[in-house]
Order: C-alpha cells, then sequence, then structure tokens
C-alpha cells in the first residue's frame, strides 16, 4: 500500500540560499557597525606606562649638550719680528706665567742696540766733559769775583783818602772830583765784569741741562732697545695649557703675526649651542645646571651671542658655586637652562605620545582600570620632562604616556 508524502513549503527547498544569505547580512551589518562606531583595541597594559596627572610647579628650561671650555683663551703674538731660534715649548705643555714659549733672532735689532749703546756712551763723555768744564769756570769765577771785590775795595778807600785830604786843604777840588770820576768808572767796570761772569756762569749751566736731556733721550732709545731685545724671548702671558703652536726653527716671524694660544686652566666655563627657536628667551644671568655624580651644580648665563649659524646660537655658562671634581676641558654634560620661575599648573610626564599625536590627544584610563578613552586634551609648554596641560585634563587622572606604537588610533583601548 502506499504512503501518500505531505507536501513541503516552496521555501524549504531555497534554505540553503537563505542560511548564505542571513550570514552575509550578519557579516555586512557587523562591518557597518564596526565602521561607524567606536573603535576599539585590546593592549597588553604591560606594553603601556600609565602616568599620574597632578598639579604642582612647572618649569620650563632647555636641556642641551654643554662642553667644558677654558674660561679664557689667550692669542699669543709677536712683539718682535726675527727668525725662530730656537723653540722651548711644546703644543699641549703646561705652563706657568712668565715661562718661555720660543726664542727669536733679530741681528738688525742686534745692530741697533749697539749703536744706542755707543751713542749713550758718547753723551755720558760729553756730560763729564761739561761738568769738568764747569767745576773749572766756577774757579775761575770765584777767582775774578775776588779780584773785582779787592779792586773795588781798593778804589774804595782810594776815595775816602782823598775827600779827606780834600776836606783837610791838601788837595784841590778838581783832585777831589777827578778822584770821584775815577771811583765811579773802576766801580762800572767791577759790575759789569760781575755780571758777565754770572751770565758765564749761567750759559755753562744751560749748556749742561741740554747735554743732561740729550743723555735722557739717548738712555730712553738704549732701553727701548733693549726691551725690544727682550721680546725676542716670547713668554706665556697667564698660566694655562699651550693648546696651539705655528712656528718652527728657522721660520721667519712678523711684527704682530698669531705663534699660538694658551687656554686658562683655573677657571673653566660651558658652552653649548641652543636652537635659534630660543634665541629671544635666553639673555644673561638665567641659571642653569648640570648633573653629574649624584649631585646638582648650578650655573649661570654669563654671555649670549644672538648671531646665528647653522640654525643655533651660542651660549656661556659659569658656575656660580663649587665645580665637579671630574671636570676636564672637552669634556661634555647636559646642561639644563631655566627659562623662567616655577609656576603652578597642570603637568603630566613626558612621553612618546606627544609624537604620536602631536599633543592634540591622550588615552585617559577610567576609573576601573580596564580602558582607556581617546581624549582631547591642549598642551602649552613643555621640557624634557614634563608637559603644561591647559584643557583636557585634571588633577587625579590617569593617563597613558608611552606604548602609542601598539595603538592605530582607536576611540577606545581594552586593558587586560
Amino acid at each position: 500500500m502506499d504512503i501518500k508524502k505531505k507536501k513541503q513549503a516552496g521555501y524549504w527547498q531555497y534554505r540553503y540560499y537563505i542560511i548564505a544569505a542571513l550570514c552575509i547580512a550578519a557579516i555586512i551589518t557587523y562591518a557597518v557597525i564596526s565602521l561607524t562606531g567606536p573603535k576599539r583595541a585590546r593592549i597588553d597594559s604591560k606594553l603601556t606606562e600609565i602616568a599620574l596627572v597632578t598639579e604642582g610647579d612647572f618649569i620650563e628650561y632647555v636641556d642641551v649638550e654643554g662642553i667644558v671650555r677654558p674660561f679664557a683663551t689667550v692669542k699669543i703674538n709677536a712683539l718682535e719680528s726675527g727668525f725662530v731660534e730656537r723653540v722651548v715649548a711644546e703644543e699641549g705643555a703646561i705652563l706657568s706665567e712668565g715661562d718661555t714659549i720660543l726664542i727669536l733672532k733679530n741681528p738688525e735689532l742686534l745692530r741697533t742696540i749697539a749703536d744706542e749703546e755707543d751713542e749713550y756712551g758718547r753723551q755720558q763723555r760729553l756730560l763729564k766733559e761739561q761738568d769738568i768744564e764747569i767745576n773749572k769756570n766756577n774757579l775761575t769765577f770765584r777767582q775774578q769775583s775776588l779780584d773785582v771785590d779787592f779792586e773795588i775795595n781798593q778804589i774804595e778807600d782810594k776815595l775816602r783818602i782823598a775827600r779827606e785830604e780834600y776836606e783837610m786843604g791838601m788837595k784841590s777840588k778838581a783832585e777831589f772830583e777827578l778822584a770821584v770820576r775815577e771811583y765811579e768808572y773802576h766801580k762800572n767796570k767791577a759790575e759789569l765784569q760781575q755780571r758777565s761772569l754770572i751770565y758765564d756762569s749761567t750759559t755753562t749751566e744751560l749748556r749742561r741741562e741740554l747735554l743732561e736731556g740729550d743723555l735722557e733721550r739717548v738712555r730712553t732709545r738704549r732701553d727701548r732697545a733693549l726691551a725690544r731685545k727682550e721680546n725676542l724671548v716670547v713668554r706665556t702671558p697667564i698660566s694655562g695649557q699651550l693648546s696651539f703652536l705655528a712656528a718652527s726653527v728657522g721660520e721667519q716671524v712678523q711684527l704682530g703675526s698669531n705663534l699660538g694660544e694658551i687656554k686658562a686652566l683655573n677657571n673653566f666655563k660651558i658652552y653649548a649651542a641652543l636652537s635659534e627657536y630660543y634665541v629671544d628667551r635666553i639673555s644673561s644671568g638665567l641659571p642653569g645646571s648640570i648633573s653629574t655624580q649624584g649631585e646638582v651644580f648650578p650655573l649661570r648665563v654669563s654671555r649670549v651671542v644672538p648671531e646665528i649659524k647653522n640654525r643655533t646660537f651660542d651660549v656661556d655658562l659659569l658656575f656660580t658655586d663649587k665645580k665637579p671634581e671630574s671636570l676636564r676641558m672637552g669634556k661634555s654634560y647636559r646642561v639644563q637652562i631655566e627659562l623662567g620661575q616655577p609656576e603652578q599648573a597642570v603637568i603630566i610626564p613626558a612621553g612618546d605620545f606627544y609624537n604620536s599625536t602631536n599633543g592634540k590627544w591622550i588615552y585617559k584610563v577610567s576609573d576601573d582600570g580596564n580602558r582607556a578613552i581617546k581624549t582631547d586634551i591642549v598642551i602649552g609648554r613643555k621640557n624634557p620632562e614634563q608637559y603644561e596641560v591647559l584643557a583636557g585634563l585634571k588633577p587625579g587622572d590617569r593617563v597613558i604616556i608611552n606604548g602609542y606604537e601598539f595603538f592605530d588610533n582607536e576611540k577606545e583601548v581594552i586593558m587586560k
């Protein structure tokens, strides 16, 4: 007996197509939701670094490499021309002030000195001869003065006798007047002789003063020549290290030419080349510091050269207190130069998020610590260790500051 089969519904034969269509629709729906909904990523929290947003003192400073240089570098120039006869000091030698570096030879200068010495000796002889003449003239003057005084006394005696004889009537008036005229003549003659002797004496003294002036000028020229001879020995002007020497035996050296330089080692400065970005903010007197051997050593900006070269400008800093024991010329340190006074601000530690987000946003961790939400922020001032947050975060918030190489701009991160 045949059993009559029930007729199946018409859609049953399309069941596989229907299942496939439903799967495709589910996939499309998931894709649409994934694209239009918030992006999420899962990441191991060990691959990130989480920091706490705090409020505290923010100091804006520049961190740059500084190189130890001598406080002063003195150039050594030739004070006299000549040929290098002997080099005494070598490059790199530590010298004390006044030590000999090299010796020059100048035959022409030696001849000049010999001529000046001869002239000085000649002037000395002339002055001695003049002194002898003065002494001789002084004796003659004294002798002649005695003769004149004696003659005047005699004339006065004769006049007195003639007056007595005239009063006694032994001489006539004419004879007395003749005696008076004779007295006046001899008296005037004696006074003229006296004046002549004084004039001769004055002239002799003036001639001696002129010779003394000539001798002094010759002595000055001789001393200058001898000083030039002393300049043939080139000495170090300060104590320090002879860092450069450009002279060899037999080489001709011109007056004023640079022979080398010496670096003072009794004090040091820190040299740094800063980005042109800070040229308007760096000035003399700003504080700075270096850290070494677990200790901080304060500095002060002493000199700023505002000229821009290769997009940098030069700055010198001096130690304001003690210096590191390991301080050596040419050694480098990380230097921090403060750009202002500490101010209260909302701050977060520096991290790689800034390079990845340009400081526009950051991942803020939820209170339960299970996820992190992309949050827009505004960064203000910054230093190598901290950033100032102007908006988007508050003290107490926790944020991811490192590990952004594992993210792909997701809206939300699930922390595992």
